[in-house]
């Protein structure tokens, strides 16, 4: 599916991170590329994050996944919500949805959360550190979106959920399958499904703190630092009041921080690892027996493409002379020449088709072979075994 009256670049100027945007029906052909049944398959599954919400009056009770299957045919007519995260990591055609949105750089994407609610079903009012398209799949939801949030937006008081306490909408909208509704970080929002079978994609684009940049660097800085790296002070003279840390003192103090966090070449290379870590840690999706680089050989020069697992992140950042880094789930390759426009092609698109004559190629068969090992990368021929 793509996006045939929509343009990305009067969006990114007057629309992004800025303010909402209801954008109607702009696809070529809008189909639901998820059953309701499949959602609720996905939400039974132990390592997939998923969520129900109950409404009762005005009251709304949260239950974490996974569920029992037996829980769906127990939950009556009353309104409710299913939430899972990160369905596009197993399912394609749900995978699928970013591509129109790429306009975005990759390594902004989180995920593709998917909702199922019955008529009245919602989440409540609230507001994310997102940018967020919500895409209506199934059914009818009404959106109603409110000014701009910040920490000291007052709150209900509710153990699980952050729910806006004084929402006054601003904007009103129902939204019909293939209609989408763009909001930025900050933003409350209120979303209600209006009769049965309502189904929204919410395609979320994250982006990190200045607390998480700022701790994550100097971590990871400090990791690599030597126990006898210390203050030095060799030129002290005595001074007036032994209580006094000295302007002197401080500055020599101040500038061996900054100094331990200045490199930008070593802080490019940290955030391409730090950025691309998977967003489920915990998830193994390495082939059973690690793939030899003979097995590669064979399978290039036979044109077999390869593809990326949709739970994958990958994303690359150009060094000099055309050479680049690779940065695929936490991991980094250094790359030049062959292996540099593969890197490249990579990160392109979900399938790659690479030339045959690259089967004779050192470099390209090792990349090949660790992204594989790793579970970044399989050939499509071996797409059961996922």
């Amino acid at each position: 599916m793509q996006l045939s009256r929509f343009n990305a670049d009067l969006f990114l100027r007057d629309h992004w991170q800025k303010r909402p945007l209801l954008i109607r029906s702009p696809w070529t052909r809008w189909r639901n590329p998820l059953e309701p049944d499949e959602l609720a398959g996905l939400a039974c599954e132990e390592g997939v994050e998923s969520r129900l919400i109950l409404r009762d009056g005005d009251a709304l009770r949260l239950e974490n996944g996974p569920l029992p299957e037996s829980r769906f045919g127990d939950l009556g007519s009353g309104p409710w919500t299913l939430l899972v995260q990160a369905v596009d990591h197993h399912a394609p055609d749900v995978a699928a949805l970013i591509e129109p949105f790429r306009f975005v750089p990759d390594w902004r994407i989180d995920d593709v959360m998917v909702s199922y609610a019955t008529d009245g079903g919602g989440v409540g009012p609230h507001y994310d550190q997102y940018d967020v398209f919500l895409v209506q799949g199934l059914g009818r939801r009404r959106w109603r979106v409110g000014p701009k949030c910040d920490a000291e937006t007052p709150l209900l008081p509710h153990e699980d959920l952050r729910l806006i306490a004084d929402f006054e909408a601003t904007g009103d909208w129902i939204l019909e399958p293939g209609d989408i509704l763009y909001v930025p970080p900050g933003y409350a929002h209120d979303g209600t499904a209006v009769g049965t079978d309502c189904m929204t994609y919410s395609i979320g684009f994250r982006a990190p703190s200045r607390a998480e940049l700022v701790e994550g660097w100097a971590e990871h800085q400090a990791d690599a630092l030597a126990e006898d790296d210390r203050y030095a002070d060799p030129d002290l003279n005595a001074q007036p009041h032994p209580g006094e840390i000295t302007a002197p003192a401080i500055d020599r103090l101040h500038a061996m921080v900054l100094d331990a966090l200045a490199d930008r070449d070593a802080f490019a290379r940290w955030f391409g690892l730090h950025n691309s870590l998977p967003k489920y840690a915990e998830a193994d999706w390495r082939p059973e027996r690690p793939v030899g680089r003979d097995m590669v050989s064979a399978l290039l020069a036979q044109g077999v493409p390869l593809c990326r697992n949709p739970a994958s992140r990958f994303a690359f950042i150009r060094g000099k002379d055309g050479a680049l880094t690779l940065f695929a789930d936490g991991h980094g390759f250094d790359c030049v020449g062959d292996s540099a426009a593969l890197a490249e092609s990579l990160c392109a698109g979900q399938s790659v088709a690479v030339d045959p004559g690259l089967a004779g190629s050192a470099p390209v068969l090792t990349l090949i072979a660790a992204l594989i090992d790793q579970g970044s990368l399989a050939f499509e021929e071996d797409d059961g075994s996922r």
